[in-house]
């Protein structure tokens, strides 16, 4: 079947239904989780605000529209390589320079929601992904995989969806080692439900903020907030992920979506 007829194929399958367009974004607003940094550094991203311009009235009165606040790492975000020092010299590491072809990708999704509900802190290790692999079959390059943990059915509460303590935040990633491993597979990047990429915990990990120091050091791209993963099979979705053309940024707010067969 030559590329055309492919095209012409799945565009038909998406007009009929037969492909089903699963939205992978929580909602953007005021009320979405935002992650909170330790008092020691940076400035936390300001709460997003939306305000109006005009909304059928004398500012304007035959449409309506608003302007916006938020940062680059609001919601369901993208992560360039140059969010972290680590990817900071790659000239295409920006959302404005970045490859679009890497965007979109065969997606794997991994399954461990069970394990996540009953431990927080639970980490994703090589025995849990070689075990997937065994079962799905083999990620492979130029993929994403995502760490499909429920998460996203906390975000309607910041606070359980960042579920801090005194120790810090508790929620599920990955170790050093499944970084490690998916970057020697060359796949495209990888993906969470929770507020970052990382694990609650991964400050104290070696390196520390593994998935955020190694991805990006290997020009990869990192994905959070992702929400209804549990509607997305293990294999033969694809994943479409794509950040605003922002000038030198280093992520965005995105509308992640997946493309997913029926039946």
């Amino acid at each position: 079947m030559t590329s055309a007829a492919v095209l012409t194929s799945l565009a038909g399958m998406i007009a009929s239904g037969g492909i089903e367009v699963v939205d992978c974004t929580g909602v953007l607003g005021p009320d979405t989780p935002l992650l909170k940094l330790p008092p020691d550094f940076a400035k936390d991203t300001p709460k997003i605000e939306i305000h109006t311009i005009s909304n059928y009235d004398q500012n304007g009165p035959f449409w309506a529209w608003n302007w916006l606040k938020l940062g680059e790492h609001s919601g369901t975000h993208f992560d360039a390589p140059h969010h972290w020092i680590t990817g900071k010299d790659y000239p295409d590491g920006y959302t404005d320079t970045l490859d679009v072809q890497r965007l979109v990708a065969p997606v794997n999704v991994l399954d461990f929601a069970a394990e996540c509900a009953a431990n927080p802190d639970f980490l994703l290790t090589i025995d849990h992904v070689k075990a997937w692999e065994a079962k799905h079959g083999a990620i492979n390059a130029g993929e994403w995989v995502v760490l499909r943990s429920d998460w996203d059915k906390r975000a309607h509460d910041e606070d359980l969806f960042l579920n801090a303590d005194a120790t810090g935040p508790h929620t599920p990633g990955p170790t050093a080692e499944v970084i490690e491993y998916l970057m020697s597979k060359k796949i495209v990047g990888w993906g969470s439900q929770c507020i970052g990429t990382d694990a609650g915990q991964a400050g104290g990990m070696t390196p520390p903020f593994p998935a955020h120091n190694l991805l990006h050091k290997n020009n990869c791209f990192g994905l959070a907030s992702l929400a209804n993963l549990d509607k997305l099979p293990a294999k033969g979705a694809i994943l479409i992920a794509a950040p605003l053309k922002i000038k030198s940024g280093t992520g965005s707010p995105i509308r992640a979506l997946a493309l997913v067969p029926r039946g």
